[in-house]
């Protein structure tokens, strides 16, 4: 029961919710995540996604500079997360999200070159 109660919780909050649905369809990054959700603030997301680690939903995998996050093995909130994107166009939040989702390597690649320019 009390995986079930962590769910809903975890469900009720916006950002957790369209992360997750978000993960649903792709693994992402954390700067992907950032330009899909249009959030100013990296360290929010990032925040949202310990939590959603911590908490067994989500796990994270390095590759070179990035570390990607993914779902983890949950048909429960698969299933949830399945339904509300069927209905997504009922939610224009989430349609928008899933719509920006097609330009998650541009945005990735974005951030890349803001990097090495940087570090110029």
């Amino acid at each position: 029961m009390y995986k079930v109660t962590n769910l809903f919780k975890v469900l009720s909050d916006e950002t957790r919710l369209r992360i997750l649905i978000l993960l649903y369809k792709k693994e992402l990054c954390v700067c992907q995540l950032q330009g899909i959700l249009e959030e100013e603030s990296q360290p929010k997301i990032s925040k949202h996604l310990a939590k959603l680690r911590d908490l067994g939903f989500v796990k994270d995998e390095r590759k070179e500079k990035f570390i990607y996050y993914y779902l983890n093995d949950n048909e429960m909130l698969k299933d949830i997360l399945k339904s509300i994107i069927d209905n997504s166009n009922e939610y224009e939040v989430i349609k928008d999200d899933l719509g920006r989702l097609k330009y998650a390597d541009e945005i990735k690649e974005r951030k890349m070159n803001q990097v090495k320019n940087e570090e110029k």
